[in-house]
């Protein structure tokens, strides 16, 4: 099963379809996703989701993308057993592929509030945006893209299917047989683009354990992982007075295990190694069972 565009469609509907495609394919979610019709958005869109994350773009596109996630994803998050995770961190992988669709680098991705999105999404300047619902069993998320990224992505391809025709007709293009030198004429439009993938919604739904829901679709969520050797404090007078040569006493004796923190919560003791010239750490102990169960 592919996605195509609607008849009709614009090239702005195929370049946010082609955004979201690659979104729903690692947002963290307990099923496929797939992207549905692409349609202009409004203020009443967050109003079936539960939480929003928003990243800037930088490169030839760029402005805002953002990701809406329902009920289902913000409470895996918050029940976590490694503690109560950031939305934006775990979307992050989703808005890059996005933000890489349209031709851009998605900065650090951050949580918004769902009644502050669309003004937060747009700019100070407003405008429209286009919203595309990712879909599984139902509509489980949704990728927002402004009028404006749109716009500046599609100016950006034409330029650079410009300049690569101009390589061409000056002979310095593909050999002849090879590949073809543009996949989007001045319009935006695919020239010899392939079928945007995607997975059927009925048929390929996974079975996962009531139990064990939340925690299989956090499993590609990357986090923050610490050793920690020790503690100290100090006034502030001590800390200007901090020149090279200085040694600081820490709060653990020479030889104790290392602390292992996992987006700041303590799970794990271990020895400091050295693997291949840089330190590692060989765990002992682990504290809490549940939180690496």
């Amino acid at each position: 099963m592919t996605s195509t565009l609607p008849a009709g469609g614009s090239p702005a509907d195929a370049l946010a379809l082609a955004a979201a495609e690659a979104c729903a394919t690692v947002l963290p979610a307990s099923e496929p996703l797939s992207a549905g019709d692409p349609q202009p958005g409004t203020e009443h869109v967050v109003g079936v989701f539960a939480g929003a994350a928003v990243a800037d773009l930088s490169g030839p596109a760029g402005g805002r993308v953002s990701v809406l996630v329902g009920e289902e994803l913000v409470s895996a998050l918050q029940a976590s057993p490694l503690g109560g995770l950031d939305l934006g961190a775990a979307v992050q992988p989703a808005l890059d592929a996005a933000a890489a669709a349209l031709g851009a680098t998605a900065q650090a991705a951050r949580s918004v509030d769902l009644e502050l999105l669309v003004p937060e999404l747009t700019g100070p300047t407003g405008g429209g945006f286009t919203a595309v619902p990712l879909l599984g069993a139902g509509i489980v998320a949704a990728l927002l893209v402004p009028d404006t990224t749109l716009a500046a992505a599609l100016a950006a391809q034409a330029a650079q299917a410009a300049q690569a025709s101009q390589a061409a007709r000056a002979g310095q293009g593909s050999p002849a047989g090879g590949p073809a030198a543009t996949t989007v004429d001045p319009f935006g439009q695919p020239v010899a683009g392939r079928p945007l993938p995607a997975t059927g919604r009925a048929d390929n739904v996974r079975s996962i354990a009531d139990g064990r829901r939340g925690i299989e679709m956090l499993h590609g969520v990357e986090m923050e992982v610490t050793v920690e050797l020790g503690r100290t404090r100090m006034p502030v007078r001590d800390l200007l007075a901090l020149a090279p040569g200085a040694v600081l006493a820490l709060d653990r004796a020479a030889g104790s295990p290392a602390d292992l923190l996992v987006n700041g919560r303590l799970i794990a003791r271990g020895e400091v190694v050295v693997v291949d010239e840089d330190f590692g750490l060989r765990v002992t102990e682990i504290l809490d069972q549940g939180a690496v169960g």
